[in-house]
C-alpha cells in the first residue's frame, strides 16, 4: 500500500489520535491559525518544511520569505506534485487552497501577489500545519 493510500484509509477518529486539537482544526477541518502566532513563522534556518499531518517534504527553506501577512510564505512548493490546488469558496469569493499532496490535509491558500518572488506566488502557510526539520549535521 503506498504511503497516500494509508492515509487515505483513516478514519476521523483516527485523525483526533494522531493530530492535537489545534492541530487537527487546520489541517482536516481546513481552519486557520491567528496571524502572527504560528512558532515558525519567524524560523530563518536552512532546512526543509513537512506536513505535520503524514511528514511529507513540502516545502525547502530557500523559497520562504517575508511576506507581511502573518503565516509562513514560500514562493513554490519543494516539488511540482508535493501539493495540489483546489478552489475554496469559504469566505464567498475564490481562492486557492493548498493541501498535501499525500494525505489531502490543508496547509493555507495559494496567491498570486508576490510579484518580487521568482513566481509570483505566496504560498501562505498554516505554522500548525507544517513541522520543520533543519539541514543541520545532527551531533
Amino acid at each position: 500500500m503506498s504511503e497516500n493510500q494509508e492515509f487515505a484509509q483513516l478514519t476521523d477518529a483516527q485523525w483526533r489520535e494522531r493530530l492535537n486539537p489545534a492541530e487537527y482544526e487546520v489541517l482536516r477541518q481546513a481552519g486557520t491559525e491567528m496571524p502572527f502566532t504560528g512558532e515558525l513563522l519567524d524560523e530563518n534556518r536552512e532546512g526543509i518544511y513537512s506536513c505535520r499531518a503524514c511528514g511529507a517534504q513540502l516545502f525547502k527553506s530557500t523559497t520562504k520569505f517575508e511576506s507581511g501577512c502573518g503565516w509562513p510564505s514560500f514562493y513554490d512548493p519543494k516539488e511540482t506534485d508535493a501539493v495540489t490546488l483546489h478552489s475554496d469558496y469559504k469566505l464567498g469569493y475564490e481562492r486557492t487552497e493548498v493541501r498535501c499532496a499525500n494525505c489531502g490535509s490543508h496547509l493555507g491558500h495559494v496567491f498570486d501577489d508576490a510579484p518580487a518572488t521568482p513566481t509570483g506566488q505566496r504560498y501562505c502557510m498554516n505554522s500548525v500545519a507544517l513541522s520543520f526539520a533543519t539541514d543541520e549535521p545532527k551531533e
